[in-house]
């Protein structure tokens, strides 16, 4: 599955992402010592959603419009780290992780982002340069590793690749196993896609058997049933998540598939420790 970011900004993935994203970072600066936040797959950081691509599949609109649409107060804080990259009450900008997390830190915290793709990564470096942000052109799973444990004693590392390779959830697994070993009370986060149940029920037990003891996987499904050969959903899961995050969940999580459930569907979208 080629999941290129620019084609599908602002959609419901985004929405769920970056809400849960926002909460967990929240969460964590409860705390005053300083994170470092690490964005292994950072994309270009700021999207048009008038773009050629996001018209073409017109995702935002059942998205990031729905979420600015709807009332709910809980969804204040994904609301407003959206429009600080815009102007007037409708976005048009989308902001990426990177962008997300430039907006949460503190003096105390550093955010360190990578991107591969030459073009990407110039894109990334202006979109981010009114920023304290380090950015990287490296492979992915290499820095992940790397940047490992980081300088600060707490931090986070966002995961978000476009499962475009074949064996990107095999390798993914594989540093996962890697980077928990050199970081075991670390945060992890990383996103995924849903195209069928089966296919993920095979990942999700590789994980399982990694035998980390608290890994919380957080799956929305857009639909009712899939539906073959499309997008049905995405998710994250999260190591170490803290305990701030787990508690303020459930009532986030029934906004989010509120506001985000396509016309006849319900959707579903839950949270569960993966254990063995």
């Amino acid at each position: 599955m080629n999941y290129r970011h620019s084609f599908h900004a602002g959609n419901s993935a985004d929405v769920v992402k970056h809400s849960l994203l926002v909460a967990l970072v929240r969460a964590l600066q409860q705390k005053q010592s300083a994170l470092t936040l690490i964005d292994t797959h950072a994309g270009c950081g700021l999207y048009d959603l008038g773009s050629e691509e996001a018209r073409r599949t017109g995702e935002s609109a059942q998205g990031v419009l729905r979420a600015f649409a709807d009332p709910n107060p809980l969804l204040n804080d994904y609301r407003a780290a959206v429009q600080a990259v815009n102007v007037g009450l409708e976005p048009h900008l989308y902001p990426g992780s990177p962008r997300v997390l430039a907006q949460l830190l503190r003096p105390q915290d550093f955010l360190i982002l990578n991107e591969k793709h030459p073009e990407d990564v110039q894109a990334l470096r202006r979109v981010m340069r009114d920023t304290s942000a380090a950015v990287h052109e490296r492979d992915a799973y290499e820095l992940w590793l790397a940047m490992l444990p980081p300088r600060t004693a707490r931090g986070v590392v966002v995961v978000d690749p476009p499962y475009e390779q074949p064996d990107e959830r095999a390798r993914l697994t594989a540093t996962l196993a890697a980077a928990y070993r050199k970081w075991a009370h670390g945060v992890t986060v990383i996103w995924f896609p849903l195209k069928d149940r089966a296919t993920h029920w095979r990942w999700k037990e590789q994980l399982r058997k990694l035998g980390i003891p608290k890994l919380l996987q957080v799956e929305h499904w857009l639909y009712d049933g899939d539906q073959p050969g499309i997008y049905n959903g995405a998710g994250l899961y999260i190591v170490n998540p803290p305990y701030a995050l787990t508690q303020a969940l459930p009532p986030l999580l029934e906004a989010l598939r509120a506001v985000l459930a396509p016309e006849g569907h319900r959707g579903e979208i839950t949270a569960d420790w993966l254990s063995d």
